[in-house]
């Protein structure tokens, strides 16, 4: 009789308890590998066409870049009511991937001098394409609002991209953002939420060239600011673009664009009135300065 059982037998006896040996920790097992079609090619790099006669089938796209709750809609639906001007819903492109899901065709890939970012610039390219040539229109206008977060990346795959900036402000954003759905999107998520959006937007202006308008320039004198972006774009400016109401845009659905009735009127709404300095966070300072927003 060991004194391991004897002792754990005076023990029981006197408090119910036996001693035991607490298991060893076992170093936890590393989660399993993503399947193949789910991983990227190794040395995978972000970089401009290697042949933009070839690889791209796109010409000077023109790419709307504002936070959420700017107008963006609005401006779509006025470029898109242009008679060479097309403008689609949101697309939300840059979120499409490929999947490479064999051996081979990762080797051969590789072997063709693809990256993995290379093979997605493609297909982002010709689905943009194949919008625009069913449009029968020259010029394409995107405008996901998500796409401020990957300006580099579309700068870089398009290096000839033309780049539309869309400010409005940055108070009027956190209030349209929380107004459009006010159970889900409380005001004290809405300042960092949409903050994130304009930060990245003046990053975008900051290093690239195009044209700025202001949401509150555009409703306040349509015409004067579609006319400076006509001239931007090189396209005559049409009267039609003042009167999308007349033109098929596509639904208003949420989640590829504005839905709410403001957009549905087919006119242009004046805007809500300026919030004052007093009114504005902290937070949105220093975004106002830059934007010129602090009279």
């Amino acid at each position: 009789m060991s004194w391991r059982y004897r002792a754990n037998t005076t023990l029981e006896g006197l408090t119910g308890y036996t001693l035991t040996r607490r298991p060893r920790k076992q170093p936890p097992k590393p989660p399993p590998p993503p399947p193949l079609a789910m991983q990227r090619l190794p040395g995978d790099e972000v970089r401009p066409p290697a042949d933009p006669a070839h690889d791209r089938l796109l010409r000077e796209p023109v790419f709307l870049l504002s936070s959420v709750r700017s107008g963006s809609t609005l401006l779509r639906v006025m470029l898109n009511s242009h008679s060479k001007v097309h403008s689609p819903i949101e697309t939300h492109f840059r979120r499409l991937t490929v999947g490479l899901g064999t051996e081979p065709v990762r080797q051969a890939m590789e072997a063709l001098g693809h990256t993995h970012s290379d093979i997605e610039h493609i297909v982002w390219d010709r689905l943009l394409h194949r919008e625009l040539t069913r449009s029968g229109k020259p010029v394409l206008a995107e405008k996901t609002p998500s796409n401020v977060f990957a300006w580099r990346r579309i700068a870089t795959c398009w290096p000839d991209a033309r780049f539309l900036f869309l400010l409005r402000h940055p108070m009027s954003i956190v209030q349209s953002w929380h107004e459009a759905d006010p159970e889900r999107r409380p005001m004290e998520e809405a300042v960092p939420r949409t903050l994130s959006y304009m930060t990245y937007l003046e990053e975008a202006r900051t290093h690239l060239d195009g044209l700025t308008l202001r949401y509150e320039d555009l409703v306040a004198d349509p015409e004067r600011e579609l006319r400076r972006l006509c001239l931007f774009l090189g396209v005559e400016f049409e009267q039609a673009m003042l009167s999308y109401g007349d033109k098929d845009h596509g639904g208003f659905v949420k989640g590829i664009g504005d839905w709410r009735d403001k957009i549905r009127t087919g006119t242009v709404v004046a805007g809500r009135p300026l919030p004052s300095v007093d009114e504005v966070p902290d937070e949105l300072r220093e975004i106002c300065r830059l934007w010129g927003y602090t009279r």
